[in-house]
């Protein structure tokens, strides 16, 4: 008894020492950051200028008020943000998450106490109870030209040849008899090659004579457009499937299956279009249920980002969410030279591994993924339980949500939230499998589980 005891004591010592020295060893590496981005942040002013002969913003500088003369400005109040958009019929506010530019930060919280100190020994008046932030106002003005630091081969720029503004679709099966369709969704940093070179070849004769397989990449990703006066929303992610998918290939009624980011706009088009889902499979859906009284957006950021060295999976979310110019200098390094890695891949391996991941996960600009991780991760916060409560209560279909046992991106909690609104979900928790390999690596095992659900849902 007493070394059982005994056990368990020191089993708690080793695990409270040990989250001290991460807290420890956190505090200090996410302060070197801090100042490293915040030098960065100059560094990039000064070789956009030199290379592209102008200033290049970025969500450093505090927000500022501003008069344009454009039919886009953005409004910011009380940690609700939003974008006003002026057409000639209607006037439309589209979220905008705040945590693009209020991001707490060490240097930050230094630059803010001077400021603020020296604000005191002046008379300040207030002229609004609205503030606009400068680069938001500067992207949507169509001030933001291509970056140097992007990538310019042909696979990342294939959008740029085709007079359509349309995303990338990749389809399969029969083309203009098909008796159901099915569209696939990837997640962020991905593209539709992570459903057809897993997924696509593993599907029986039947499905493919059946079913019409549409996997999109979405906007700004993969060989989509990836336009650089984009705040890369919600809506235009939404819209940008529903032109290039429903509407170019008149689908009527369908399946979706998805996976992380793609999760979220999964339940925002399930929620457009209540009849026509038939059926709706999630894979590691990023859902938490936000505290009453906290501020939704800046809850998510720290749950996906919570700035901590370890789980190593924590601390790259951390690094690519907090740090604008440290996550730039990534895609610098790795999106932009993306060729030179999956050669020196295919080199070590003898060309034994195809590379199709590290393509996926390459293929986009650091505008596009910094601005769809901030406006569709945490800026859809406060949008997801009415998305949730609508799919419980209006749509009749089979909800199906897999998850990786050992995923540490999305916790697998995650799951059982999304159960929670909607009781008659299916959660199947895939244990040894992680965010990824809950896919990959058991593509023929997936694919008949996809082809039970679809069936299923003819009988219903």
């Amino acid at each position: 008894m007493d070394v059982k005891l005994n056990t368990i004591r020191l089993v708690w010592v080793l695990s409270l020492a040990g989250e001290i020295l991460n807290n420890a060893v956190s505090f200090a590496v996410f302060c070197v950051l801090d100042f490293v981005d915040f030098i960065l942040c100059f560094v990039y002013k000064v070789i956009d200028f030199w290379i592209e002969s102008q200033w290049k913003p970025c969500y450093c500088s505090f927000a500022k008020q501003h008069i344009i003369e454009g039919d886009n400005i953005l409004v910011s109040e009380e940690c609700e943000s939003k974008i006003v958009c002026l057409t000639s019929t209607n006037l439309q506010l589209e979220d905008i998450s705040d945590t693009l530019y209020s991001r707490p930060s060490i240097v930050a919280q230094l630059s803010n106490f001077i400021i603020n100190d020296l604000n005191k020994t002046k008379k300040t008046t207030v002229t609004s109870t609205f503030t606009i932030d400068s680069t938001i106002v500067e992207v949507l003005r169509g001030n933001v030209v291509p970056r140097w630091s992007d990538c310019d081969c042909k696979i990342c720029n294939s959008w740029t040849s085709s007079s359509k503004d349309t995303l990338f679709v990749k389809a399969e099966g029969l083309k203009d008899k098909a008796r159901e369709d099915v569209i696939f969704i990837h997640g962020f940093i991905s593209s539709s090659v992570f459903w057809t070179e897993t997924l696509f070849p593993n599907f029986s004769t039947t499905v493919k004579s059946t079913y019409r397989l549409l996997a999109v990449d979405i906007l700004g990703f993969g060989r989509s457009p990836k336009p650089t006066d984009s705040l890369y929303t919600l809506r235009e992610h939404v819209e940008m499937i529903e032109k290039s998918v429903l509407e170019a290939y008149q689908v009527k009624s369908f399946h979706i299956v998805a996976h992380s980011l793609g999760c979220i706009l999964a339940l925002a088009i399930a929620v457009k279009h209540p009849g026509s889902i038939k059926s709706l499979t999630l894979i590691a859906p990023p859902y938490f249920p936000v505290p009453k009284g906290e501020p939704a957006t800046q809850y998510i950021m720290r749950r996906i980002a919570p700035r901590r060295v370890w789980p190593v999976m924590a601390f790259g979310a951390s690094v690519a969410c907090w740090y604008e110019h440290i996550s730039r200098t990534i895609c610098l390094v790795v999106c932009k030279n993306h060729r030179l890695w999956e050669f020196i891949t295919k080199c070590i391996t003898r060309n034994r591994i195809r590379t199709y991941l590290l393509e996926s996960f390459c293929c986009h600009t650091h505008n596009a993924a910094w601005h769809t991780l901030h406006n569709i991760i945490c800026g859809t916060a406060s949008k997801l339980d009415s998305y949730l409560d609508t799919v419980c209560n209006r749509l009749k279909c089979e909800v199906t949500i897999f998850h990786g046992g050992d995923d540490e991106v999305i916790p697998v909690e995650c799951s059982y939230h999304v159960q929670r609104r909607i009781p008659r979900a299916q959660v199947k928790v895939v244990e040894n499998k992680d965010h990824i390999t809950v896919v990959v690596g058991r593509q023929k095992a997936f694919a008949k589980e996809l082809e039970k659900i679809w069936k299923r849902s003819k009988c219903d």
